[in-house]
């Protein structure tokens, strides 16, 4: 599942570099990396994360990991109704006791 996976990401990445109008060799020069790691990339056939990295940097596209963050729960009041932790009572003055004697 990985490989297939891997070749996706290659596919696209490349589909990327040809629209921006670069070769691999100006894509590789610009991101500071080998052509040899980019073709590597592009083919799915395995790369470091920091080659990804700086490729997505270079092709503007490291939005697209904001999408692996798991997504945001809407903001519920009621939740906290039952939530143990919640702030105590603000105390007042304390209270005194007075005896009653008959």
């Amino acid at each position: 599942m990985a490989g297939r996976l891997e070749e996706q990401l290659g596919v696209n990445l490349r589909a990327r570099r040809i629209a921006a109008r670069l070769t691999q060799q100006e894509l590789a020069a610009r991101a500071n990396i080998s052509v040899g790691a980019l073709k590597h990339l592009e083919q799915g056939t395995g790369s470091s994360l920091r080659t990804l990295t700086r490729v997505l940097e270079v092709l503007g596209a490291e939005h697209w990991i904001d999408q692996l963050a798991p997504a945001k729960e809407p903001f519920n009041p009621l939740a906290l109704l039952g939530s143990p932790t919640r702030a105590p009572k603000p105390k007042g003055p304390p209270r005194v006791r007075r005896s009653v004697h008959r």
